[in-house]
Parts: structure tokens; C-alpha cells; sequence
């Protein structure tokens, strides 16, 4: 399916029912509540990705009453007449086996409370009056047959209490596993509290007309191996409409149980249960596997791409190490099956770390080719290509909850000024930050700033020290030059920089005044150590402007603090359990309604992880956020010098264009044109003629282009990139005479094996941070139809604390010591200073 907007391959859903509440009169007859036709879509279904967030909506739904302050996991079931979504294994085909069929029992939720019921009396059960339960789960006790003993599960059965079991069948390969779900010790491990990762499901609110919108996150067995959806297990996301129970016939006399079961909500379309009081059971959230609620369900097929470790085990072959840009990492995802599952191709392998470490090892003779986003310094003698491969680019990513909890902001606006102030860490962040010399008087956050107030007026202005920075990367990269050269070319930046106030007094933190840009890496400067009280802090001194921006070393990083609210703010303060003493972490998760982050991401990662871009000023009062049309627009203003050299994107031609994204980026294979042994260039060739061709083409398969990447073309303002990309390929092939040939890059990494290498290389980030490298796992050997494996977690990256500003980190030496029939070879990398380079 296209997409008629886009123009992308599309695989989205869309269904319609009539939902009705039907109650049983005493005499026989019923009554019949008016339907509501509800219809409910997605945006994507195939080869889904661990933490890919789709666009659920919906039209139609009851309105929702009592909205709680976070609709996630078990906080969210104190609201009336929601939409729970929640994602199941298993289909809803009633010919499949049972253990194939998609059913409460197979639904994942996070807690107890979501599963289990225990009330005291029958008026508080009201599933036992639900009209389309069977008998046996109108018993006082129901939902597992046999049902738990006191001795397995001590709260499941104590009379005269009514008690109902959801139990959770995970799966496990072949084998599964039943977990009661009578009390927390019973529950399926990723169900622990203080988890990875936040609770997925949710109770969604529906606005006062019948419509609501969320992002929903997916999770594969990578996430929850637990619930086990992969490339080979059938799942569905399941949307249940809450429309309140149906009732049984009335007992004569009515009993209180019979008039909870018709209860209709207590509290009114579109109001606030941020006091979370009690609501009426009958339309809540708690009962989604009731017989009502589960018969008004949507199910939604998903499908999910390959496993990490796919290639590694289906490929014995060696890989061919491509090292460098992270902004080609969603793309390299998908495009790496194409290669891996043909054998007249090479297993490709996208090694992910900072553009000029792979600039280093490609001209080394460490890797076959380079993924950068600029020009880079030559220190050999032989000429070296660049092949425009992929056009996308970076964005501020942000989170940001409106006041009273009315959903999240969708339209943010920022200015170069405004990016300048929290990158030269101008923002004081909390009291501590108020003794700091020469801007005591400036805002704490940027919530707080005039300027960024005028510009998205009506959030809230509660201070919080996520906003006194922009979480960025630690290391050398294109991005930030790109970044840093959009702030060198706006004047009233480049004035605050210098020294001069904003026009509400605002003043550039002195140690970043009259800072060089651009540069390609962000040094942390400041020194300031606050005087305190606090007792912590004292036995703990530590530099605090450099806790609140807390860079990291990838994008990924980023972009998963933003989908999980969970600033890199590195100055929550606690005992340490194990030596008594006191020690400074990271802060917690930020609170549903309350987030405010801002952040550095790629492009394809908001469009893997569902993130939210700030539209950047380009001229005075234009705003451009990033798009096919804005890319395209930045493409048709991109310029080469002479052939083999990237395309310069001017920022002071972006500006004036008023249409152009100024994040947009053109991502090059760069591979040398001289000395590449005949192998590897015929791989670097053939990586770009198919990567350019068939890897353009948009979608979310083997080798097809994923959103967040305009297609280059044959023809439009992609057509100079596509024609220089063949000539760069041809050129790559035929290889200029050499008289001697660097070693293939083929030879196994150090550790010796065939697939995904976490590799020491030269970084400007400080020792602390060091590996900088999340590599890609390599192409694998499965079904075309699945997407390519993922890349390997990067090690939990700890606060920056050393002042990066004119120091200069050696590089390292990778020695290769070749058999006594191979000429004996060494392979160096030096990491140039901070700063733009020539």
C-alpha cells in the first residue's frame, strides 16, 4: 500500500464496529445503550522493531471521564471509559491452534492490578453480573482452571472474598509458562518493578467528540522475551474500546451488585481524576479482559523484523567492515539483509562510530570504506571518493507535556540563540547554578527564558534542570558541525556568543564566550564547582554545568532518553547501600504531564521511535521543520566544488530560502580511489550502485529505504547525487595503479569473530566514555521480507566531567601483524583538535 501523502509503502490498518451496552430487564427484555461506531487505525504493522513506536487512533469511542495524570500500566486505571491498548501474542483467527490464538491470557501487562481482582463483596465485583461471561466466570472465584491453592498462592483464594485471576501464559520458544498473577512474586520477570523499560500498555483518553491519537511502543523479545513476539512469532497490538459492561438479568430483589454492574461513570466527558479517587468499576480500565470489553476488541496483526544475532548465526561468512555516521544507522538495518542474503553479494557491516574515527580507519587501510557527512582531511597521498549514499539529517528531538495534562506539545519552535544558550550551558539549572560568576541574574531553564516563552507560549514555566541543557554527543561528528555552523550563521547567535546580551539581559556563560564555530565537537568548558550546604554535594564536588548537559556517545542514546523521559542529568544525590556513603547518579524518569527534554537525534531515529522535532528558524519568522519537501528544498541548494568532494550545504543560503531544513545532511560512502585492494573495492562499488537504486526505493523490507531519508533519484534535485554516486563507484572499482595493496578488510576483528565488534578508536570524548563504537550487528540470512538486525547496546554511558576545550587525544595505534608470506603492515589513526576542520 502507498501512502497517498507521502508517497511511501504503507502497511497500515484500519477497522470499523458497532459497540453497544445491553442490559437485561427483569422481565426478559433488554435495553440497548446508543451504538457507537468506532473506527480504529494504525499506522504501521509489518516488520516492526523493538521500541518502533506506531500512531494508533481512534474516531467514534465513548468519551473518556476522570483522565489520570500518567495513562501507562497500572496508574492508568483509575479513568472511565478509556482505550486500553495492549500488545498480545498470538492472532484473533479461531482456526489456528489454541496456543496460536490471541486472548487475555496472552496480552502483556506490567502489574498486578491489570490482572487481578480481589474485592470484598459481590457489589464490588461486578464481573461476576457481566451478561457475556460464562457461568463458571461469574463464580466467586474465576480464571484459572484448577485455580491456585493458598499454599501457591496465598492471596488468590480467601473467602468470602470474590477473586479473579488473568493469568500470563509467556512463551519461551516451544514451551510456555503460566504466571498466576496473584501477587508480584507471580508475575513474568520484565513485570518487575524498577524494569528497563517503562510499561508499554496503556489507557488511552478519549476526547470529549470520540477521537483520540497515542504513540504506542512495541516490544520484541529482545525487550520481553517473556511475551515473545520476533520474525517468527504471530502478535497483535489489541485496542478495547472501554464501553461499559453489559448486565445480567436483576436479581428480584435488585441488589447493589446488579446496580454496579449499570453504573455509567461518575465522573464527566473531559475532566481530570488527578486525585486519583475511585471510578465505577463497570466502565474502568481494570475489567479490559472481562467478556464485554474483550468482544468490542480491535485486533491488529503485527509483524516484527529479524533478531540481532540472525546473520551471526545463518552467515559463516566474514564480514566487510563499513565504519562511521550513525545518521546511516536505520537505514544500514534494513539494507544489510540485501546484501547478506544474496551470495553473489558480501556481508555487509556498518560499524557505527564518530565520522572521523571512520574516516581514520578507511585511510589506514583499517575498513574498506567511511560513512561520513563532510569533507574530511586527507593525510595520505592516495585521492579519495565520496558517493552520496543517503540524504537525511539530524533534529532537536524534545518531549515536552503540556500544563494540566492536556496531552503533549506537537508544534515546538526554536531559534539559533536559542540552541546557542543551552549549548554554552547558559541556563543556570537549579539553585546551585546561581553563584556561578557573570550569570547569576539568567533563567534556570529554558522554560523560563522570554524568548523561548514568545515563541511557544503557554507551557508550563515550573523550572527543571533537564532544561538548562541540550543532550548531545560527547564525541567528535559531523552532526555537530553541521549543528554549530547553523548557530555561526545567524548574527544575533553569534552576537550572544560573543558577549552581548539577549534584549531581556540573558549573558553568554563565560566559559564558552567567543567560542570558534563551527566545530566538530562540543568541549565542556565550565568549572564551576557550586558552594553548598548540602551534604552530599560536599563529600561529592563535582563541576554541576557539566552533570546537567551530561553528553553521551550516540545518537541512539538520545533518542531512547527522549522516548522514555529520562534526562542524562547526572545530579540526583542517594546513599550507597553498600559503603554507607554518599553518591551522585543519574536523576529519575521525568513524569508523565510533567516532561520536558530537548535532544540531538537522527532523523531515521524520530521516525523509528515516534520522537517529536523542533521546527528551526531559517529567516526572520519562517520555521522549517524537517520533511520530504524541506530536505528536498536543502538538497536543491547543495553545491560540489569539483568531482570525488561532498556537497557543501551553505547554512547562510538555508536561511535565506526560507523552505530548506537546516539539519538536513547527505551521508557519503567515502572509499579511496587508489591502494583499495581489488576485493574490497569491488564491494564498495557495488555497495553504492545498489544502495543507490534498490535501497532508494521507500519501505520497511529487506533493502528498501526507511522513513526519515528522502530517496535520491535519477531525476529532480537527487539526480547531481545519484550521478555522482555512479561516478564515484566506477572510479572506486577501477582503482587508480599502486604498486603495493593495503590488507583486506575482511581479516577478522580483534576479538576474531565473523560479526558485530564493539572496537576501541580514536574519539575526542574523554577515557570515561570510551568504547564510542555501537556497531550495527551485520547482515543476516532470513526471509527477504524481514528488516535487518539491530545494532548492539551501547555500554551505559556515564556524565562527562572532564574539560574537553584544546586538548588534543592521542590517537590509537592498531597494529596488524600479517603471517611471514603477508608484508607486515601498520595502521594508525591521529584525531585532529577540536575544532573546524581545514
Amino acid at each position: 500500500m502507498i501512502d497517498n501523502v507521502t508517497g511511501r509503502a504503507s502497511s497500515s490498518f484500519t477497522a470499523t464496529k458497532a459497540l453497544t451496552r445491553v442490559f437485561e430487564n427483569a422481565d426478559g427484555t433488554t435495553y440497548e445503550f446508543p451504538t457507537n461506531t468506532v473506527t480504529v487505525s494504525a499506522s504501521e504493522t509489518e516488520n516492526l522493531r523493538g521500541r518502533q513506536r506506531i500512531t494508533i487512533s481512534w474516531t467514534g469511542a465513548q468519551p473518556s471521564g476522570g483522565r489520570a495524570s500518567n495513562p501507562y500500566g497500572e496508574k492508568g486505571l483509575q479513568q472511565e471509559y478509556p482505550v486500553v491498548i495492549l500488545q498480545c501474542r498470538g492472532r484473533d483467527d479461531a482456526s489456528l491452534p489454541p496456543e496460536k490464538q490471541v486472548r487475555p491470557e496472552t496480552c502483556w501487562t506490567a502489574s498486578v492490578a491489570q490482572r487481578s481482582q480481589i474485592a470484598r463483596s459481590e457489589a464490588e465485583a461486578t464481573w461476576t453480573h457481566d451478561r457475556l461471561a460464562t457461568p463458571a466466570d461469574k463464580e466467586r472465584v474465576s480464571g484459572m482452571v484448577p485455580f491456585p491453592t493458598k499454599e501457591t498462592c496465598p492471596t488468590a483464594d480467601q473467602d468470602p472474598f470474590f477473586t479473579r485471576l488473568t493469568p500470563f501464559v509467556a512463551s519461551s520458544g516451544k514451551t510456555f509458562k503460566t504466571y498466576e498473577a496473584c501477587d508480584s512474586t507471580r508475575m513474568a520477570p520484565e513485570a518487575a518493578v524498577d524494569a528497563a523499560f517503562p510499561p508499554a500498555e496503556i489507557a488511552a483518553f478519549t476526547d470529549s467528540d470520540g477521537a483520540g491519537s497515542v504513540e504506542y511502543e512495541v516490544r520484541s523479545d529482545v525487550e520481553n522475551e517473556s511475551l515473545g513476539c520476533n520474525h517468527k512469532v504471530e502478535c497483535s497490538i489489541v485496542v478495547i474500546p472501554i464501553n461499559g459492561l453489559s448486565c445480567d438479568k436483576p436479581a428480584e430483589p435488585a441488589t447493589i451488585a446488579d446496580s454496579a454492574c449499570r453504573k455509567g461513570g461518575r465522573f464527566a466527558p473531559g475532566s481530570s481524576n488527578f486525585s486519583n479517587e475511585g471510578v465505577d468499576q463497570a466502565v474502568s480500565p481494570a475489567l479490559w479482559w472481562s467478556a464485554s470489553n474483550w468482544a468490542n476488541r480491535f485486533s491488529i496483526p503485527v509483524t516484527f523484523g529479524l533478531p540481532p544475532d540472525t546473520c551471526d548465526i545463518l552467515d559463516p561468512r566474514p564480514p566487510t567492515g563499513f565504519y562511521g555516521s550513525e545518521l546511516l544507522a536505520q537505514a544500514s538495518l534494513q539494507w544489510s539483509p540485501a546484501y547478506c542474503l544474496d551470495k553473489k553479494r558480501f556481508k555487509f557491516q556498518h560499524n557505527q562510530m564518530s565520522d572521523e574515527a571512520g574516516w581514520n580507519l578507511m585511510e589506514s587501510g583499517g575498513g574498506a570504506a567511511a560513512i561520513v557527512s563532510s569533507k574530511h582531511q586527507r593525510r595520505g597521498d592516495d585521492p579519495v571518493g565520496y558517493a552520496p549514499t543517503a540524504v537525511t539529517g539530524f533534529s532537536i528531538g524534545y518531549v515536552i507535556d503540556r500544563p494540566d495534562n492536556a496531552g503533549e506539545f506537537t508544534d515546538l519552535r526554536l531559534n539559533a540563540r536559542l540552541i546557542a544558550k543551552l549549548m554554552t550551558q547558559s541556563y543556570l539549572g537549579s539553585d546551585l547554578g546561581r553563584g556561578h560568576p557573570g550569570i547569576g541574574d539568567n533563567p534556570l531553564g529554558i522554560m523560563n527564558d522570554p524568548e523561548f516563552i514568545a515563541l511557544n507560549p503557554g507551557l508550563s514555566q515550573i523550572s527543571q534542570e533537564a532544561g538548562a541543557a541540550l543532550l548531545s554527543l560527547s564525541n567528535s561528528s559531523d552532526v555537530i558541525e553541521q549543528l554549530t555552523d547553523y548557530i555561526a550563521h545567524d548574527n544575533a547567535a553569534m552576537d550572544f556568543v560573543n558577549g552581548k546580551p539577549d534584549r531581556w539581559g540573558m549573558k553568554v556563560n563565560p566559559s564558552y564566550k567567543k567560542i570558534k564555530l563551527p566545530r566538530t565537537e562540543w568541549p565542556l568548558l565550565d568549572d564551576f564547582i557550586p558552594e553548598t550546604e548540602n551534604e552530599c554535594r560536599q563529600n561529592n564536588p563535582a563541576v554541576y554545568f557539566t552533570q546537567l548537559a551530561a553528553p553521551v556517545t550516540a545518537l541512539r542514546k538520545i533518542a531512547e532518553a527522549l522516548l522514555d523521559g529520562w534526562p542524562n542529568v547526572q545530579t540526583r544525590c542517594e546513599v550507597d547501600l553498600g559503603t554507607g556513603g554518599y553518591k551522585l547518579g543519574r536523576v529519575d524518569r521525568q513524569s508523565f504531564g510533567a516532561r520536558f527534554m530537548l535532544g540531538v537525534v537522527s532523523l531515521g531515529d524520530v521516525e523509528r521511535y515516534g520522537l517529536r522535532s523542533a521546527s528551526l528558524e531559517t529567516s526572520s519568522g519562517d520555521y522549517v521543520a524537517p520533511s520530504d519537501e524541506s530536505l528536498a528544498a536543502a538538497v536543491a541548494l547543495a553545491k560540489q566544488e569539483k568531482d570525488d568532494e561532498p556537497f557543501v550545504l551553505d547554512q547562510g543560503e538555508v536561511r535565506k530560502s526560507g523552505k530548506a531544513y537546516p539539519g538536513t545532511m547527505i551521508v557519503y560512502t567515502a572509499a579511496k580511489l587508489a591502494s583499495l585492494p581489488a576485493e574490497d573495492a569491488a564491494k564498495v562499488a557495488q555497495f553504492i550502485r545498489v544502495a543507490t537504486t534498490e535501497g532508494q526505493r521507500t519501505g520497511t523490507g529487506n533493502g528498501e529505504l526507511p522513513a526519515g531519508f528522502l530517496p535520491i533519484k535519477k531525476s529532480g534535485v537527487t539526480a547531481k547525487l545519484y550521478d555522482e554516486a555512479q561516478r564515484v563507484a566506477a572510479a572506486v572499482e577501477k582503482q587508480a595503479p599502486t604498486p603495493t595493496a593495503a590488507p583486506s578488510s575482511d581479516t577478522p576483528p580483534p576479538d576474531g569473530g565473523g560479526g558485530t565488534t564493539v572496537t576501541s578508536v580514536p574519539s575526542s570524548a574523554p577515557s570515561a566514555d570510551l568504547p564510542s563504537v555501537a556497531p550495527t550487528a551485520t547482515a543476516s540470512a532470513a526471509p527477504t521480507e524481514s528488516p535487518a538486525t539491530e545494532p548492539v547496546a551501547m555500554p551505559e554511558t556515564q556524565a562527562v566531567s572532564s574539560d574537553l576545550g584544546g586538548r588534543l587525544l592521542p590517537g590509537l595505534l592498531v597494529l596488524g601483524l600479517l603471517g611471514v608470506a603477508l608484508a607486515s603492515a601498520v595502521r594508525f589513526f591521529v584525531q585532529p583538535p577540536p575544532g573546524p576542520r581545514p
